[in-house]
């Protein structure tokens, strides 16, 4: 656990820098999935840092009426490093004349400028309509899977989805799977060759996790990787804090 002294010279050390967007994009059918979200947000809280968590998946709660006007106040503290925001439906709220989403990216980090990461997790053509440009595009999502041939057939479609409409070049992928399962190997390897070779996209960075595993270090050098392709550097990492998502 970190002292107040520790916490507050970690968040000192943010003080001048924006919350960083982390995509995670929405696949349901995977076995595991709020496992894996549960481990990106623990090697975020590793290594010292605030996260919020919106949820804009096909089976989050809908966002609330309030959402609109105040969004800050709809943010639920689950923990003092943790914020949860149901959000289901919130980036088609968002759309612009051209059909873009990009300004919501934007009240996130007004709604939540303690935060150092915003961990959006919502299905392709959702982040598309969010990432498109102006966004940065070394945004890097990061794809949910598991070892199911049809949920690697859709991290892959929706990896397309963001290539071609967002323009998205650099993803990550965390697969629910033992860590050193030989198939889950191979499913990363054949996924980032897929994406080199169709896509023009690249995957340089992927983990297994298996149940109840919350940390490794391919967990922990993807994690810090998403916030390095935005011109972040973390605090190097520090004992583990669990935390429990209460619902």
């Amino acid at each position: 656990m970190f002292s107040a002294d520790q916490a507050a010279g970690l968040r000192a050390r943010f003080a001048r820098r924006e919350p960083q967007l982390v995509p995670v994009l929405d696949n349901p059918a995977v076995q595991g999935a709020e496992g894996l979200l549960d481990a990106l947000v623990g090697a975020y809280l590793e290594r010292g840092l605030q996260v919020l968590v919106v949820d804009a998946g096909v089976q989050a709660q809908p966002a609330s009426e309030l959402a609109s006007v105040n969004l800050a106040a709809c943010i639920e503290a689950l923990s003092d490093q943790v914020g949860w925001l149901d959000a289901r439906g919130l980036i088609l709220r968002h759309l612009d004349a051209r059909g873009s989403a990009a300004r919501l990216a934007e009240r996130l980090k007004d709604a939540a400028p303690q935060a150092d990461v915003i961990l959006l997790r919502a299905p392709a053509p959702e982040l598309a309509r969010l990432l498109a440009p102006p966004q940065p595009q070394s945004t890097r999502p990061v794809l949910l899977c598991d070892l199911q041939p049809d949920n690697l057939r859709a991290a892959y479609a929706g990896m397309k989805w963001l290539r071609e409409r967002a323009g998205v070049p650099v993803f990550a992928l965390l697969l629910s799977a033992p860590p050193r399962l030989p198939l889950a190997e191979r499913i990363a390897r054949q996924l980032a060759d897929c994406a080199e070779r169709f896509l023009g996209a690249a995957l340089p960075d992927w983990a297994a996790v298996g149940p109840g595993k919350l940390s490794s270090a391919p967990l922990r050098r993807l994690a810090r990787d998403c916030l390095l392709c935005e011109g972040v550097v973390t605090p190097p990492p520090q004992e583990a804090q669990a935390w429990l998502r209460t619902r």
